[in-house]
């Protein structure tokens, strides 16, 4: 490739293909949620997903092979990486807010409080509180119980925290050429996100099974399963990304002063990392 050259890619089909598995995915989740029959619908996206994934990193990882990025290249990724996080950050921040509206504003609105208290008037036996075991509403049943976030929301959180210091040791390691060390470190972060999703699982059974909190359970089970079902989702790709860059390091792939492919897995999982730690503090100990 010539100097100040700028690698253009072919047409890719993959972008489409990708939004339509998505969209399949979510038509067979909202159906699912809302008459109990999505389910084989759902799961063809979901695989529909996962082959596109793989098959677009496929491609990508044939273009960087064959010599075709260049400096440029490498910053159009950083921007296109940095403003995707960004996109995360203000997609998780709707959720958050949509929590604290409601813990901060509208329960006490039911309660009697502040400026909109004449909302009390409603249902004057509701009793301002969260997690609302009572919603105002006797057609919704709130949760029977919360679990305690000092047993499994913990140890999860322990893991995460842990696979950001196990990633960070991977990634150093690659930049002073030390490849065995990196593997081992980098298949260690691979198993803690399996750990995290396998135990996230357990909670969820647990909690539909034993705890009364579903997708039914009022407000609380609302936002409780939106939050943390969309992280573990990210956790499952973010798994999924590093898994594909240990193969890659293992075959050889990328060097010293270029490897933004795994940078940017870098990226995506301390920032899945970070969002984690404010669920922990805001939906489990608060």
């Amino acid at each position: 490739m010539s100097s100040g050259s700028y690698y253009v890619p072919e047409t890719s089909r993959w972008p489409i293909l990708g939004s339509l598995a998505l969209g399949v995915m979510m038509v067979g989740t909202g159906i699912k949620l809302v008459y109990d029959t999505g389910t084989p619908l759902m799961l063809v996206g979901v695989v529909g997903i996962v082959l596109v994934m793989g098959l677009w990193f496929r491609d990508v990882i044939h273009e960087s092979m064959g010599g075709l990025y260049d400096a440029q290249m490498d910053r159009s990724f950083r921007w296109g990486m940095g403003w995707f996080i960004f996109s995360e950050v203000m997609f998780f921040a709707a959720f958050f807010g949509a929590l604290f509206y409601v813990r901060t504003f509208a329960i006490p609105w039911l309660g009697g409080e502040g400026a909109k208290g004449v909302s009390a008037l409603l249902w004057p036996e509701f009793i301002a509180q969260w997690p609302l075991f009572n919603p105002p509403d006797s057609a919704v049943t709130g949760p029977e119980q919360m679990f305690s976030p000092w047993q499994l929301p913990l140890v999860n959180t322990l893991i995460l925290v842990t696979s950001s210091i196990t990633l960070t040791v991977a990634h150093e390691a690659f930049k002073l050429g030390e490849r065995v060390t990196c593997r081992n470190w980098l298949a260690g972060t691979v198993l803690l996100g399996c750990c995290f999703i396998v135990i996230q699982g357990v909670e969820y059974y647990e909690a539909y099974n034993h705890y009364g909190i579903t997708l039914e359970a009022g407000i609380f089970g609302a936002t409780f399963f939106i939050l943390t079902g969309f992280h573990g989702v990210h956790v499952i790709i973010g798994t999924l990304i590093l898994a594909c860059i240990l193969v890659r390091v293992w075959k050889g792939h990328f060097d010293n002063e270029h490897h933004f492919g795994f940078e940017a897995s870098c990226w995506y999982w301390h920032f899945v990392d970070v969002v984690w730690i404010g669920l922990f503090i805001f939906v489990y100990v608060l």
